[in-house]
C-alpha cells in the first residue's frame, strides 16, 4: 500500500512538470534508441556474413591479381595478372579442388527491341554457376559446348525489365552491338549473397575476353576445394603453382592473394566490432548526457519540494520513504525515457532495413539490455538528489521559502 502511494506520488509529479521531464528523458531517449539501433546494424551485417559464407561454404577461396613488389618497390618484371592460362593451370594440377572459374567484370547497356537497360557483365566459365550458388530458374547455366558461342544467361531484373510479358529463353539481346542469344534466367537472390546478383548478365568468359572487351587479364579466381580441412593445403599449392607460373624470384612478394571464406569472415568480424565499439562510445555517451540531465532536474525538484519534503517529515515519513519515492521519480523517468527510445530504436531500424542498403535485425536481448541500462542510468543518477532529498532537516525544510 505504502509503494502504491509512493509510486501516484512520483507520477503525479512527473506529470506535472511535463516538459521538463520530457526534456530530462531525451538523452536517455537518444542514448536507448543509438544503443537498439546500433545492436541491429552489427546483428544485421553479420546475419549477412554469416549467410554469404554459408551459400558458398568454408572450402571457398578467392584468387586476386595484385603487383608484386621487390625491395618494397613495385617490380616490372613480373605478370601483374591473372590469365585464363593460370585458372585451367589451378584446375588441372592442383590436387584437392573440385572446381575452378575465372571472373572479369565490366558493365554495359543490354538491349532488346526498344529497351535498353545497364547491367553488370560477368563473364565465367561453366563451374560458376555450382560454385558460386547461382542456381537457374529458367532454361540453363553455361556449358562447356558454350565457351566460344555467343550467349548470355541474365538475372532477374534483367528478364523483368527487358522481358515483362514474354519469356526471355530463346530471345537475343545485344551487348556491345554483338548479338546473344539468351539460354537462361537466373533464380532471385535479393542481393542477400552478392549485391546486384539479379542485375547481371553472364557470358562465357572467352567470348567477354577476346570477343565483345578485348581485355587479356581476370580479375579473379574461384576456387572449390573438395573438403574444409584442405583448404589450407590447396592454398599453399596454389600459391606455388602460380609463383612458378609468373617467374617470381625468391625474394619477390607475390603478385596475387588468396582469401578464404574464413579469412573473409574473420574480417568482416573485426570490422563489425570495431563499428560496434564506435556506436557503443556514442550511445554511452548520449546515456551519460541523459543522466547527468535527470540528476540536474532531480536536484532542481527536490529544491523546489523542499517545504514539502519538510510537511511530509513532519507528519511521520522516515528518511527511507522519502529517498524512494525521488529514487522512483529518477527510476520512472529513465525507465519510461527507455521504452520511448526502444520504439526509436526499432522504429530506426526498421526505416533503415527497408529504404537503405544497410540490413538490420532488431534481437530480443537488445531491447532487455536497452531498458536495463536506462534503468541503472535512473538509479544511479537519482541516487544523489534522493538521499539529499532524505537528509534535509525538518524545521530547516518547513521555514524554506
Amino acid at each position: 500500500m505504502l509503494l502504491w502511494t509512493t509510486l501516484k506520488t512520483a507520477i503525479s509529479s512527473l506529470l506535472a512538470n511535463k516538459f521538463r521531464t520530457l526534456l530530462a528523458m531525451l538523452g536517455i531517449i537518444i542514448g536507448v534508441g543509438a544503443v537498439i539501433s546500433m545492436l541491429a546494424i552489427g546483428a544485421g551485417a553479420r546475419r549477412q556474413v554469416m549467410e554469404e559464407v554459408g551459400a558458398y561454404g568454408a572450402n571457398f577461396l578467392t584468387v586476386r591479381p595484385q603487383y608484386s613488389e621487390e625491395n618494397g618497390a613495385a617490380s616490372e618484371n613480373v605478370v601483374p595478372t591473372l590469365t585464363l592460362e593460370d585458372g585451367q593451370a589451378v584446375a588441372q594440377e592442383v590436387a584437392d579442388v573440385d572446381g575452378v572459374t575465372p571472373l572479369t567484370f565490366s558493365w554495359s547497356v543490354v538491349q532488346f527491341g526498344g529497351a535498353n537497360i545497364g547491367a553488370s557483365i560477368v563473364g565465367v566459365a561453366p563451374p560458376f554457376f555450382s560454385i558460386r550458388n547461382f542456381p537457374v530458374q529458367n532454361g540453363r547455366a553455361l556449358t562447356e559446348r558454350d565457351a566460344t558461342a555467343y550467349v548470355a544467361v541474365i538475372g532477374a531484373d534483367i528478364a523483368e525489365k527487358l522481358f515483362p510479358q514474354s519469356d526471355p529463353v530463346g530471345a537475343r539481346v545485344k551487348i556491345n552491338e554483338k548479338s546473344f542469344q539468351v539460354v537462361g534466367v537466373l533464380k532471385r537472390k535479393g542481393d542477400a549473397q552478392w549485391r546486384g546478383a539479379d542485375a547481371l548478365v553472364i557470358l562465357p568468359v572467352e567470348v567477354f575476353m577476346k570477343k565483345i572487351f578485348g581485355v587479356e587479364a581476370l580479375d579473379e579466381l574461384n576456387v572449390q576445394v573438395n573438403r574444409a580441412e584442405n583448404v589450407n593445403a590447396v592454398i599453399a599449392r596454389v600459391i606455388t603453382l602460380l609463383r612458378r607460373r609468373h617467374h617470381l624470384r625468391p625474394r619477390q612478394s607475390n603478385d596475387f592473394h588468396i582469401r578464404s571464406q574464413e579469412a573473409v569472415l574473420e574480417m568482416q568480424m573485426a570490422m563489425q566490432d570495431t563499428f560496434r565499439v564506435l556506436l557503443a562510445s556514442i550511445a554511452g555517451i548520449s546515456l551519460l548526457v541523459g543522466g547527468i540531465g535527470i540528476m540536474n532536474i532531480m536536484l532542481v525538484t527536490v529544491r523546489e519540494r523542499t517545504k514539502e519534503i519538510g510537511i511530509r517529515k513532519a507528519i511521520g515519513a522516515r528518511d527511507r520513504d522519502v529517498l524512494r519515492q525521488f529514487l522512483l521519480e529518477s527510476l520512472m523517468m529513465c525507465f519510461i525515457g527507455g521504452l520511448l527510445g526502444v520504439a526509436a530504436g526499432v522504429g530506426s531500424s526498421y526505416l533503415l532495413d527497408r529504404y537503405s542498403t544497410h540490413r538490420t535485425v532488431v534481437e530480443l536481448y537488445s531491447l532487455v539490455l536497452s531498458l536495463g541500462v536506462a534503468s541503472s542510468v535512473g538509479v544511479f543518477f537519482g541516487y544523489y538528489p534522493a538521499s539529499r532529498a532524505a537528509k534535509l532537516n525538518t524545521i530547516d525544510a518547513l521555514r524554506y521559502e
